[in-house]
This record gives structure tokens, C-alpha cells and sequence, in this order.
């Protein structure tokens, strides 16, 4: 069973869908989400959740406190899911029914403090690379971009101006965080 963590929504069941994701465990988004709000990633920002699947990161950065949060998915059946559990968390992320690269290539989109990727398992290194490149153009000047990939996949190639500021490890999932700004190991020299 998959439910918001914690927040306004605390303990509401989140529906996942049948097939093509694999939902992030309560025990890793308590620990993804406890370091955001530790740093400031979550209350009053505008979120991008990117390959939402059930929409469960979205929805449980609203339930923290989020101003706003942006879910893009291009399953059919996900988007659904993403919309009943919207409903029955009576929380309003905003759901888009559309590729992640198509969307990204907008030039119009806001600025976003937190973009967080969550693409399945078999995607390319390659494909992460260029969604990567496309997130850096939307990202705010102190924003966190938050990918989670498989403990065995390696780390993401950042774009330009994104150094790596941290990584974890829950099961079989690992999850790197970057931030936009100075490379933390040569502020030191």
C-alpha cells in the first residue's frame, strides 16, 4: 500500500497503477522529503515532478506545503491515477498528459526550485543526460534537481552549472541531488 507520509493529507492511500511504474517506498520519501524540508526545497516552492507514475512525490510535496506542483506523465493510464489520487487527496497538482522531453521544450515554463525525476529503471543514461540538459534551463538560480534511479545505475551526467550535492540509498533505489551554482569542491581551493 503507498500513502502520503506526512502533512496536511498524512496517511491518505495512494492508488499506483497495474503496470510501467514502480512507485518510490514510503521509507525512502520520508527520507527524500525530511532533507528537502531540512534545506528549504519544499514549503512556498513551485515543484516539477517529472515520470510521475502514481504522482505520489508530487502529491506529497503539496501535503508539505509546496505552492505548487506541476506532474508531467505520458501514460494514459497513469495520468488517471495521478488525477483520482489528486481527488482523493483533495490536494491540486496539476497534471500533464505528455512526454517528458516535449514538455520540457517549452520555453514558456516557470521557474521551478525543485525538479525531480523519477524515470523508469530501463531508461537510458543517454535520455537522463538530455532531460537533464532541458531540466537545467527551467531550474531556479539556488534550485535542487532530484533524481532516482536504480543502486546500480551510475550517477547522472549534470549539466553545466549543476554539481552533485548529495546521494542515498534506500533498497534498491538510489537518489542524487544537484544543485545549480559553484562546484562544492573547488570552493575549498
Amino acid at each position: 500500500m503507498t500513502r502520503i507520509v506526512s502533512g496536511t493529507a498524512k496517511g491518505r492511500k495512494l492508488k499506483v497503477p497495474k503496470a510501467g511504474t514502480r512507485p518510490t517506498s514510503e521509507r525512502a520519501r520520508e527520507g527524500i522529503f525530511s532533507r528537502l524540508e531540512h534545506y528549504g526545497y519544499i514549503k512556498g516552492c513551485c515543484i516539477l515532478d517529472l515520470y510521475s507514475g502514481s504522482g505520489a512525490l508530487g502529491l506529497e510535496a503539496l501535503s508539505r506545503g509546496a505552492a505548487r506542483v506541476i506532474c508531467v506523465e505520458a501514460a494514459s493510464a497513469a495520468v488517471q491515477i495521478i488525477k483520482e489520487n489528486r481527488r482523493s487527496c483533495d490536494l491540486p497538482v496539476e497534471v500533464v498528459a505528455q512526454k517528458v522531453q516535449s514538455y520540457l521544450q517549452q520555453e514558456d515554463l516557470p521557474k521551478f526550485d525543485l525538479i525531480m525525476l523519477d524515470p523508469p529503471y530501463a531508461l537510458e543514461e543517454s535520455k537522463l543526460t538530455a532531460d537533464l540538459e532541458l531540466c537545467a534551463m527551467h531550474l531556479a538560480e539556488d534550485g535542487m534537481i532530484l533524481v532516482e534511479r536504480s543502486k546500480k545505475s551510475p550517477e547522472p551526467g549534470w549539466p553545466a552549472g549543476i554539481f552533485l550535492d548529495d546521494c542515498r540509498k534506500w533498497g534498491d533505489t538510489r537518489v542524487w541531488s544537484a544543485v545549480r551554482g559553484e562546484n562544492p569542491s573547488m570552493l575549498n581551493t
